[in-house]
């Protein structure tokens, strides 16, 4: 780095592959490797692009052209020597989708091949995440489920996700769809990444008949093998759990509406209450086709409001009067939905036909 202008200095490399998967190379930084050489080593013509001093760019393998044809085109057939090559072009098509840009012919069917050739599977885990949780942050981040699918590679980086679209239910939709459309909405919800993940593995096992526990093992074991962070897996965990609840929140008399709040960890944890609120709802879009529709989950609000109101509820007075431990738990939980009640008996008035 110039110690002045801060500026990045780099030496023309070029990678030898010596044997499989990401860690599989030799790097020559000797000074005989020209730029283009340099060059023709990255993974797309995009990236493929140089500027000089002058502001002249260097460009050798026709990258300002696919640039603007809107293409993502690989520059060689080195492309194949790096599986991790896959899941960037995935994630540069979610990215820049919002543009029009698309992964060209040629290069989908280079990486279904590598696919076959069993390159996808020496993918390592960390580097799995890494590029899918920067896909879930970005935009379009069903573009990036849609074109590992289409290249065949989602049933080697996410075999439970990809099995959900294989499953029969009595609606038209399949569970692995209706993951990918809740995932779609979430995106529209929230641009937090660990949302938009529990909205896409709540709903991939909220529309067949998958018991509870099961379904609930099913995420905890994926979550488990991809190294998602334990924030993230408590979230999804909650969405799976408690979704079916949180969609009857209208109708929801207080002692039930006070259970889920304990069951969530609401008044601890407020934040990701309202995060597991989100992935319900859109979860609950996707199902009733409400993705572009306003104010369609008042679920919502009313579970807001009722946080509110029971954690009102004040501890201290309990403890003054000597209770302990599980006594203090039970009378605690008593008087929220005392709380509760007042808000549950209002709109049983309102329902009321005149």
């Amino acid at each position: 780095m110039h110690p002045d202008t801060h500026e990045e200095y780099a030496l023309a490399r070029t990678e030898r592959k010596t044997g499989e998967g990401y860690h599989g190379f030799s790097v020559d930084f000797s000074p005989e490797v020209s730029l283009e050489e340099d060059l023709l080593r990255r993974d797309l013509t995009i990236n493929a692009m140089a500027e000089d001093a002058s502001g002249k760019i260097i460009d050798p393998y026709d990258g300002l052209a696919d640039l603007r044809k809107k293409k993502l085109r690989h520059v060689s057939t080195a492309f194949r020597e790096d599986p991790v090559r896959i899941l960037r072009t995935a994630r540069f098509a979610a990215r820049f989708n919002q543009f029009g840009f698309e992964i060209a012919t040629e290069t989908l069917i280079l990486m279904t091949e590598m696919v076959n050739n069993g390159e996808a599977g020496h993918l390592v885990t960390e580097r799995v995440w890494q590029e899918w949780q920067t896909a879930l942050a970005g935009s379009d981040p069903q573009i990036f489920i849609q074109v590992l699918r289409q290249c065949s590679a989602y049933q080697v980086i996410a075999p439970e996700l990809d099995q959900r679209y294989d499953i029969d239910t009595a609606t038209d939709e399949n569970p692995g769809k209706h993951g990918e459309l809740a995932l779609t909405v979430a995106a529209t919800l929230s641009p937090k990444g660990d949302i938009r993940f529990a909205a896409l593995l709540c709903a991939s096992t909220s529309l067949d008949a998958i018991a509870q526990p099961e379904a609930i093992e099913w995420g905890n074991h994926l979550c488990q093998r991809l190294s998602v962070p334990k924030n993230w897996q408590q979230l999804t965990q909650l969405a799976i759990q408690h979704h079916a609840t949180c969609h009857q929140a209208l109708t929801l008399d207080a002692g039930s509406l006070s259970s889920l709040l304990e069951a969530t960890d609401a008044f601890r944890r407020p934040q990701r209450f309202d995060d597991f609120i989100i992935a319900c709802e859109a979860d609950f879009r996707a199902r009733n086709n409400l993705s572009s529709e306003e104010n369609c989950y008042p679920q919502a609000t009313r579970l807001r409001q009722a946080l509110a109101l029971a954690a009102a509820v004040e501890v201290g007075p309990l403890i003054d009067q000597g209770l302990k431990g599980p006594a203090i738990k039970s009378a605690l939980h008593d008087l929220r939905v005392q709380a509760l009640e007042l808000m549950t008996a209002t709109k049983r008035i309102k329902d009321q036909p005149v």
